[in-house]
């Protein structure tokens, strides 16, 4: 492929609709860590580290993996358009925010138009109630296996009743952990927004004070934990999703896996939510690893299954918040060197 055919300019109202399917990739806490940079042929992804949680996640590791997701939606979003995509992750080492850039070449035929996929992007949710009982058909199961591997990650289903219960349990203990810790429980009640914020755990805006000074005051890791033992304990499916490594370049894998694995989910009947206690609390994870009983490193766990009832989406942040230009990045870096010389 030649170098002007690979870097394809897209029109501007393509590449909105693009970042708009990009921007809604799932977060932690909803915080949408990413900012995207315009080219003239292509697209940066940089991570928004004033978006970053140091008390539940002091690595940026789901940081990380969410900004991966978003680069899938990207991605198929783009194949949606009709443009083929090249990614380079961590294409400077001088600069630790810059995850990934991409540029475009044009799609020949119908097939590369990614069009199950992309329709799913809009459809999904992270559905935290209780699942149908019905139980997931194992041919399913093999599919979401695939589409894990094709971004370079594994996706392993807890078969046994045993090692289900005892998940439940480590999700339960992580609770326990992180509601016991005043850090965390502000650094929760700090994201706890009104709709209209555009981002965040969503309360409704007269109930918003009162909601942040509960969860900041008392401890509730108890009642918590116990219902998510019971959500993990009566969900159809309960699976970890991880990489081979444990670094920055696994992480975008590892969110691009988790998408792909989610979309393809809604292709078939399925939603998701995450119960991701026993990896963000640093000592139970190697306890899941031992549950796994394989090498590599669980990045995200997950329970699967029908849902019982539609739910609103997510808030979304305007596009302007999170896209630039390089013109207008430098602008920003200046005006921040000059207050700081202020």
């Amino acid at each position: 492929m030649s170098e002007g055919t690979r870097n394809t300019p897209i029109p501007r109202d393509t590449l909105a609709a693009i970042l708009e399917s990009a921007t809604l990739a799932p977060s932690s806490h909803n915080t949408q860590p990413w900012r995207f940079e315009l080219g003239e042929t292509g697209i940066s992804l940089f991570a928004d580290r004033l978006r970053a949680l140091p008390v539940n996640d002091p690595d940026d590791r789901e940081l990380t993996i969410s900004c991966g997701c978003a680069l899938f939606n990207l991605r198929i979003a783009a194949a949606h358009a009709g443009f083929n995509t090249e990614c380079q992750l961590l294409p400077d080492p001088g600069d630790e925010d810059l995850l990934a850039t991409v540029s475009f070449s044009p799609v020949s035929g119908e097939e590369g138009r990614q069009t199950e996929l992309f329709r799913a992007i809009a459809r999904r949710r992270t559905y935290r109630k209780r699942f149908e009982s019905k139980q997931v058909p194992s041919e399913v199961l093999g599919i979401l296996e695939e589409s894990a591997e094709t971004e370079g990650a594994w996706f392993q289903v807890l078969e046994s009743e045993h090692a289900r219960h005892q998940v439940a349990e480590l999700v339960a203990e992580g609770d326990a952990a992180q509601w016991s810790n005043p850090s965390w429980r502000r650094e929760l009640a700090a994201w706890m927004h009104p709709r209209r914020k555009g981002d965040g755990l969503t309360v409704p805006g007269m109930v918003a004070p009162v909601a942040q000074l509960v969860v900041r005051t008392f401890d509730m890791g108890n009642g918590v934990g116990a219902k998510d033992r019971q959500l993990a304990d009566e969900s159809p499916v309960i699976a970890a999703l991880g990489t081979a490594g444990d670094g920055v370049e696994d992480w975008l894998k590892a969110g691009q896996a988790l998408e792909r694995v989610l979309l393809r989910s809604l292709g078939q009947g399925l939603q998701a939510s995450y119960l991701n206690q026993p990896i963000q609390v640093a000592v139970l994870r190697p306890k899941l690893q031992h549950l796994l009983g394989r090498s590599g490193f669980p990045q995200i766990l997950l329970r699967l299954g029908y849902p019982a009832t539609d739910l609103p989406a997510a808030p979304r942040r305007n596009l302007q918040e999170v896209v630039e230009t390089a013109d207008t990045r430098d602008i920003k870096a200046k005006q921040a060197g000059q207050g700081r010389q202020r």
